[in-house]
């Protein structure tokens, strides 16, 4: 899990801990699996995640897919991991697929904090071409989400519950 070379296989790709007031992070249910990007029953919640794209800066990229995945636009930037974490996807012998190419995905992580009303928040909208990849969302201790994704990114969210432990205590004690 630790940062591979460039050359790898892996897909450049962020992730967002958005955190609410309460220091609870935004989750959402996926509809459905996305190529080598399975689902498995009872664990289809994850955070906010999307590729960068060629040349995009990373924090770039966060704020982008944070907007797209959520609608969610007020927000505030709190810190991110030091380190990109990796996953690979799971055995995928489907038909051709924009993630095909790929062993993985290779993550920079961000943590921001919602700073708008929660009618903002929409998951089941569609931006440009893309479909909906969520149902509902809510929002969840982020000790416990490593429990709520699918097994083959368990360990990145473990290494995140961890590396934002110290965000969510600030959080809970500037309410």
């Amino acid at each position: 899990m630790m940062e591979r070379e460039e050359g790898s296989s892996y897909r450049p790709n962020v992730g967002i801990a958005l955190f609410n007031r309460l220091g609870q992070v935004l989750i959402a249910r996926r509809l459905g699996d996305d190529g080598p990007e399975t689902i498995a029953p009872g664990h289809e919640w994850q955070m906010p995640q999307g590729g960068v794209d060629e040349g995009e800066d990373p924090l770039t990229a966060a704020w982008r897919e944070l907007q797209e995945e959520t609608n969610v636009t007020s927000a505030v930037y709190l810190g991110e991991t030091q380190v990109w974490l990796t996953y690979d996807f799971p055995p995928y012998d489907g038909p051709p697929h924009r993630l095909s190419p790929f062993r993985g995905q290779r993550q920079k992580w961000f943590a921001m904090r919602f700073t708008g009303e929660e009618s903002e928040i929409d998951v089941t909208l569609t931006h440009g071409s893309a479909v909906p990849e969520f149902s509902e969302w809510r929002w969840q201790e982020l000790s416990g989400v490593p429990s709520l994704v699918v097994p083959f990114k368990r360990a990145v969210y473990e290494h995140v519950a961890e590396a934002f432990k110290p965000l969510v205590e600030q959080q809970v004690t500037s309410v």
